[in-house]
């Protein structure tokens, strides 16, 4: 999408839309101002590092998660790049599920965090957009035990089917194996 796509009248009631929200730290992108004008419930943070491109951030409620993505998707964010999990075991919501898309057409990266909350860590799957996310939401399932309401196939993916709970989660316990050290007696 270029500047000329958005009706000057649209991009500036889209603007004006950002300026209002405190919430709101967009840099001046077209694509954003759109996404935030659509979608005002979603938080939008924007980091430049020392190096690197700049890197922005959705913060997107887990009932707006679908519409919004597809919303990405058709404002040019037409790859699925990555989607992993995040436990932060003494905060509420207590997970957090990350995905990164890509648009290769603005060259930009867009961050998706969705909080999930610990007593129902539900969240809705994204595979009927982008169908490279099926192996990410197994394995996120797999290994914090966060449902993806809507996967076709939610098994496990890195574990035996026989094992029983979710290893990443902080609360899981670590378990050892016990070690005996032989042969290292000191003669006097």
């Amino acid at each position: 999408m270029s500047d000329e796509s958005i009706p000057q009248d649209e991009s500036l009631e889209a603007q004006a839309a950002v300026e209002a929200s405190p919430a709101l730290e967009l840099p001046g992108d077209p694509i954003l101002v759109e996404l935030a004008a659509a979608f005002p419930s979603v938080s939008f943070t924007s980091f430049e590092p020392l190096s690197g491109p700049r890197q922005d951030t959705a913060i997107v409620d887990r009932d707006e998660l679908l519409a919004f993505v597809q919303a990405v998707k058709d404002a040019g964010f037409e790859t699925f790049i990555d989607l992993c999990a995040v436990d932060h075991l003494n905060r509420e919501p207590r997970y957090d599920v990350v995905t990164i898309l890509l648009s290769m057409e603005h060259a930009k990266r867009l961050i998706i965090r969705v909080g999930v909350p610990g007593e129902d860590p539900t969240i809705p799957s994204i595979t009927s957009i982008y169908a490279g996310a099926n192996f990410y939401e197994r394995e996120a399932w797999d290994l914090f035990g966060v449902i993806f309401e809507g996967h076709t196939d939610l098994t496990r993916i890195l574990l035996p089917d026989e094992w029983s709970g979710h290893p990443l989660r902080k609360n899981y316990s670590v378990g050892s194996v016990p070690v005996q050290f032989k042969g290292s007696f000191k003669s006097s």
